[in-house]
């Protein structure tokens, strides 16, 4: 199998997958797209002969124009554009989780300051501010009383770029003091964790705790149906508890109780996956490339059966 491997940066993530590639004897041909020019006609040289391509881009906009074009060139891209598109915007992820019956944080979408302020005042304080395009945590609020909407609200006007003038407003979720990470591959989970915090956002890159998670039924059920909304794929899928208090994480035996349910806030298409590797029996990597394998299988089939 010949693997091209789009990205702009190689950190802990892409090593293990090229690691994991290498000790298959699989060709790799990785390609950077700081430097790549992607004709509208030509594929560039890089491309000939992938079986496969993965789109491991840092920067939105590089994946979803880089997988545009390889989806273009015919070559089978990981995850594909279409998926890309609608990951990367957090008002197309809700939408698509809502219109696949999915449950979700319910949210209000402004395009003035004045109409942002009132979604703020109905949710109630606190609410959650977010961008529409982001990762990490980054450029998240909240929102506590008017004085604060106002400030930051008023700051956002004035940054400048387009997508600041949107105005995300989402209700604050009271999750017990954690969120959950699970990692599938077309809506088949390969591993789960937790990310636990004190602070209100529990994001691994902003230094949360983490802990291997055991799905249940409805877990299983919500992350393949949040899969299946966005179009499938390698895909990181954030669920929250539901029911379940911050002093209830662990009962007195020991054992974590379940949550009464869950609400799946967001579905990632350039998923990291090393802090889950750390925390987990399965080998992630490998099972990646188990999944990338059988992918350039099918997808070869198909061409020979056509």
């Amino acid at each position: 199998m010949k693997v091209g491997m789009l990205y702009s940066r190689i950190r802990r993530d892409e090593k293990l997958l090229l690691s994991e590639l290498r000790d298959r004897d699989h060709e790799i041909e990785k390609i950077d797209v700081r430097k790549q020019q992607f004709n509208i006609s030509e594929p560039p040289a890089k491309f000939e002969g992938l079986d496969v391509v993965v789109d491991r881009c840092l920067a939105t906009s590089r994946s979803v124009y880089a997988t545009k074009f390889a989806a273009a060139y015919d070559v089978p891209v990981v995850n594909g554009p279409d998926v890309a598109e609608v990951c990367s915007d957090k008002v197309k992820n809700s939408l698509a989780l809502v219109e696949a019956g999915v449950p979700t944080p319910n949210t209000d979408v402004a395009f003035t300051k004045d109409a942002a302020l009132e979604s703020i005042e109905d949710f109630g304080y606190p609410c959650v501010l977010k961008p529409v395009v982001g990762s990490w945590g980054r450029l998240m609020a909240k929102i506590d009383s008017r004085d604060a909407a106002e400030a930051i609200l008023e700051h956002k006007e004035t940054l400048g770029h387009y997508e600041h003038k949107i105005f995300y407003v989402q209700e604050f979720v009271d999750k017990p003091g954690r969120d959950i990470r699970v990692l599938a591959v077309d809506g088949d989970p390969i591993a789960a964790m937790v990310r636990s915090s004190d602070h209100w956002l529990t994001n691994a890159a902003k230094g949360a705790e983490t802990n291997e998670f055991e799905l249940d039924d409805r877990a299983l059920e919500l992350v393949e149906k949040a899969s299946a909304a966005v179009g499938g794929g390698l895909l990181g899928i954030d669920l929250m508890e539901v029911g379940v208090s911050q002093s209830d994480t662990r009962n007195a035996s020991g054992d974590e109780p379940r949550a009464e349910d869950y609400t799946v806030h967001e579905v990632n298409h350039t998923v990291e996956f090393k802090a889950l590797n750390e925390v987990t029996d399965v080998d992630v990597p490998a099972a990646v490339v188990d999944w990338l394998e059988s992918k350039a299988a099918s997808e070869s089939d198909a061409e020979v059966t056509a």
